[in-house]
């Protein structure tokens, strides 16, 4: 998939609080960005779903205890890594 260049008006503070949270999670702005687009894209069409006519492709966990924490885990280590680039 390609990029594209563009430009947007924000409020100054809010762009400069952004920039500082790229920062200190040692990513680019335009990765950070790009990764809150998707997710507003994403909560936007899960919201439009009708969850009875979606079929489940998978056993839904039992929350709580041992296994789902390290899941959590595990989820959460993968996040900051490809936050990091590792």
């Amino acid at each position: 998939m390609g990029k594209v260049k563009t430009s947007v008006y924000i409020d100054e503070e809010l762009w400069g609080e952004f920039k500082e949270l790229a920062q200190r999670e040692k990513s680019e702005v335009s990765k950070l960005l790009e990764e809150a687009l998707v997710n507003y894209l994403i909560t936007e069409v899960l919201r439009d779903v009708d969850d009875s006519e979606v079929p489940l492709w998978f056993e839904p966990l039992k929350v709580g205890g041992e296994s789902t924490e390290k899941l959590l885990r595990e989820m959460r280590d993968g996040r900051e890594k490809r936050l990091l680039g590792q």
